[in-house]
């Protein structure tokens, strides 16, 4: 993610479970969706875009099964 896409992003929806912070993002100005993971106790952080024909909640459901395709 660009600084760019930083301020014109919009969070959609977010949970918090076990210290690991999971949100969705919307970048209005270029329509691409994301997910970003913070991980509070090991410091671990990492976005995934939504791949193009992917339902967003499911990417947001499950983020680590998606962080390994992209990382």
């Amino acid at each position: 993610m660009t600084a760019e896409m930083l301020t014109s992003m919009r969070e959609l929806e977010s949970r918090t479970t076990d210290g690991i912070l999971v949100r969705l993002l919307w970048c209005q100005d270029e329509n691409r969706v994301f997910v970003s993971v913070n991980d509070h106790k090991t410091g671990e952080t990492f976005s995934v875009e939504v791949p193009e024909g992917e339902r967003p909640l499911h990417v947001f459901a499950h983020p680590f099964a998606y962080a390994n395709q992209t990382r």
